[in-house]
């Protein structure tokens, strides 16, 4: 019998009766008190004037060569892009979601009251056909298998072409959290950017101005404070990242560059015939003098106003609501999606900075999903928009470089999970399935897709069956619980999060520099970590 409810407002705060009144930010963010922000993980300010996938910048042939010199980065550290998404307050990915099974992967089914824990029906089960269709419940548009009716899948796919989706991978890792807390070390920028990922602008951004830039704390072994993650949560903290000065809007882009230019090279012959007078010279360090010091930074000062005009001088260089590929008849959200929906905003804010090489790598944090508590249908509106967010990253990589992509690595990752007792939500947003009725940490996972534009990314293994097993990290015990032995990371956070890292440096081609890059790690011997390893490289060291 299905329980009755009054109608709500799904994305209005929740309160829930078997938890404390909301104290702390995390509280806030996981119950929708408050918004979750995004943030890019940035190093020098310098960085984020380039990006490494597309040679946008066209001063004059002489003085390109001149940038580095001058501190300018004009390529990037050329590593693929990554954005996570952190769902603050306990959401569901296993089942309903990305499907999980046994030791022999993602379709090694669980029983019966396993799914029903994970919110689906016996006539809804991954193995069950839908006597509408005459199909069964898995669905593999994405390579990694998801549940026919996932809200997340429905989400990405009303976001991206079916080409975009012909290029994505990936896989799940069942893994224990704990549910509602600040303690989750989730978050993996700052491991991300040790392993090389960097941006033009910035290194890291994020949405929530802390310390992780997202919701979840990071590993604190990995913490890096010089490279803090950046805010950024609208289109409006984009665009005032850079100044190009008010001579672009009096003389116009191309005049303001040249002018610029030309001050360069008069100030560059001048510094050549008058002294400074400050030409002493370091008795211990090479003799540079104080005179050559002063020349330089008379002249990169120059240099550096042209280099921000030229790339930046357009305003849809950098501006998301500007971007024909995002906003508009052909973008990727409509108009009115866009300027009614502040995680549309959030998420094409982050997507146009990571994906142009502006940023590394970013974090989007999404609040509300501690949903459990009331009808089934919350949680499907709210993991479909996650999934219009998710889709919409995957689609701007596919249409990033003017049309030729990136490659793009997204991670999706909750604080702890929930379950369903079998109550069944048979409203429209419901559609029939078990709702959601408490924390439980035992049935949580993590999941990754890439997308690559040379092709879908292929799992390592020489057969069906092992692939199966490398695109599940892990497994779930019959009754839906995540099997703590199966894996280091299976009741370690902290190696989930490793787990993930060690997979990016995979991508690259990288996985043997793992132990050099991260001493004190501990997924384990070279064997164990190709166990733990998804997909063969998609780049060779940089793209």
């Amino acid at each position: 019998m299905a329980r009755k409810h009054g109608k709500r407002n799904y994305f209005a705060p929740q309160r829930h009766p078997d938890h404390r009144r909301p104290i702390t930010r995390r509280d806030f963010i996981g119950q929708g008190f408050m918004a979750g922000s995004a943030s890019v993980l940035g190093g020098g300010l310098l960085s984020l004037f380039a990006d490494p996938r597309a040679a946008w910048a066209a001063l004059s042939s002489d003085l390109d060569p001149l940038r580095a010199g001058c501190g300018i980065n004009v390529l990037g550290a050329g590593k693929i892009p990554f954005i996570c998404f952190d769902l603050a307050g306990g959401a569901n990915m296993a089942g309903s979601n990305v499907l999980v099974g046994g030791p022999g992967g993602q379709l090694d089914f669980l029983s019966t009251q396993g799914y029903s824990k994970l919110g689906l029906p016996g006539d809804m089960v991954p193995s069950a056909i839908d006597p509408l269709t005459n199909l069964d419940y898995v669905d593999q548009t994405l390579g990694l298998a998801f549940h026919r009716d996932s809200a997340f899948l429905r989400g990405m796919m009303a976001s991206m072409s079916p080409g975009t989706a012909a290029g994505v991978n990936g896989a799940v890792i069942p893994a224990r959290s704990d549910n509602d807390t600040g303690n989750n070390p989730h978050n993996p920028l700052y491991g991300i950017n040790r392993a090389g990922a960097d941006g033009s602008l910035l290194t890291l951004i994020g949405s929530r101005n802390s310390d992780s830039g997202g919701n979840s704390m990071a590993p604190p072994m990995m913490v890096n404070a010089e490279a803090r993650p950046t805010k950024v949560d609208r289109p409006s903290d984009v665009t005032g990242l850079v100044d190009t000065g008010q001579l672009v809007g009096l003389l116009g882009q191309d005049d303001a560059v040249a002018v610029m230019e030309s001050i360069y090279r008069i100030s560059d012959k001048k510094m050549q015939r008058v002294s400074t007078g400050l030409n002493f010279p370091d008795p211990v360090q090479d003799p540079i003098t104080r005179d050559a010091v002063v020349e330089d930074l008379v002249k990169c000062g120059y240099l550096k106003s042209a280099d921000i005009a030229d790339r930046f001088g357009d305003p849809s260089t950098l501006n998301p609501s500007l971007d024909a590929d995002i906003v508009g008849a052909g973008g990727i959200f409509t108009d009115a999606e866009f300027s009614s929906d502040n995680e549309f905003r959030k998420t094409a804010a982050v997507m146009k900075l990571v994906m142009n090489g502006f940023a590394g790598a970013g974090c989007v944090t999404m609040g509300g999903y501690d949903y459990h508590g009331g009808r089934r249908a919350e949680g499907e509106v709210k993991d479909f928009r996650a999934g219009r967010c998710m889709g919409a990253c995957l689609e701007y990589a596919a249409r990033a470089n003017n049309g030729a992509g990136v490659p793009l690595m997204m991670y999706v990752f909750s604080d702890g999970s929930l379950s369903s007792s079998g109550a069944i939500d048979n409203t429209a947003d419901g559609r029939g399935k078990g709702e959601w009725t408490s924390d439980n940490s035992s049935t949580a996972a993590s999941f990754f897709l890439v997308y690559n534009p040379g092709g879908r990314p292929s799992p390592i293994g020489g057969t069906p069956e092992q692939q199966a097993i490398h695109q599940q990290i892990g497994f779930f015990r019959p009754d839906a619980s995540v099997d703590t032995s199966a894996t280091p990371a299976a009741n370690n956070v902290n190696l989930l999060v490793e787990t993930l890292l060690l997979n990016y440096m995979a991508l690259h081609g990288e996985a043997g520099n793992f132990e050099t890059l991260f001493p004190n790690h501990g997924l384990g011997n070279p064997t164990l970590r190709d166990s733990l390893t998804a997909f063969n490289a998609i780049v060779s060291g940089t793209i």
